[in-house]
């Protein structure tokens, strides 16, 4: 640690390189929940429909951008999934496309609930409900919205940023790492 602090106060390595906590994503039964890459903007347009990608706040180019570099990041530091879920939500859903990690599920439970859209509570006990169903060993990415994973963890994440967290035996989830690739 005192090596990596030294390595950052005389600019031997970016920070952005100094936060990644690959080994918690190499962990058997870590979960990865990451909020989507950039896509301006707050909430979505009137007019929102599910079914319609036009009518949603989508990713811009950096977002693409972004998604792919994720993608290429967790390759290189060959990182796995066994399972990947998504919103429904385009930004979401692209995201979990772009980063081109494996098939992508969509799971309700993980559908924005910002400004009175969905059921906090209901969706995210059926996350942790789908997440304990689960094999124990089971390495999971979840591509979400910032107001679930703050229902799950707590957290407070950039757009395209990965919390990871680790099943206590209450049910709950644990913090164990954080990888921000910046986009």
């Amino acid at each position: 640690m005192l090596l990596r602090v030294l390595a950052l106060l005389t600019g031997l390595f970016p920070a952005s390189l100094a936060a990644q906590d690959w080994d918690a994503l190499r962990q058997s039964g870590s979960v990865a929940l990451m909020r989507h890459a950039l896509a301006p903007g707050t909430g979505d347009p009137a007019g929102f429909r599910l079914d319609d990608c036009s009518t949603q706040r989508n990713l811009d180019d950096t977002g693409r951008v972004q998604a792919r570099r994720i993608g290429e990041a967790l390759r290189a530091q060959d990182i796995e999934f066994d399972y990947i879920w998504s919103s429904g939500w385009c930004r979401a859903y692209d995201t979990a496309a772009l980063l081109d990690m494996g098939p992508v599920e969509i799971r309700p439970f993980l559908h924005s609930f910002f400004a009175g859209r969905g059921n906090p509570q209901a969706q995210t006990q059926d996350a942790l409900g789908a997440l304990a169903g689960l094999p124990r060993d089971a390495r999971v990415l979840l591509v979400t919205h910032q107001v679930n994973i703050t229902a799950l963890t707590g957290e407070t994440l950039p757009s395209g940023a990965i919390v990871v967290v680790q099943h206590r035996k209450d049910g709950g989830l644990e913090v164990s790492g954080r990888v921000t690739i910046a986009p």
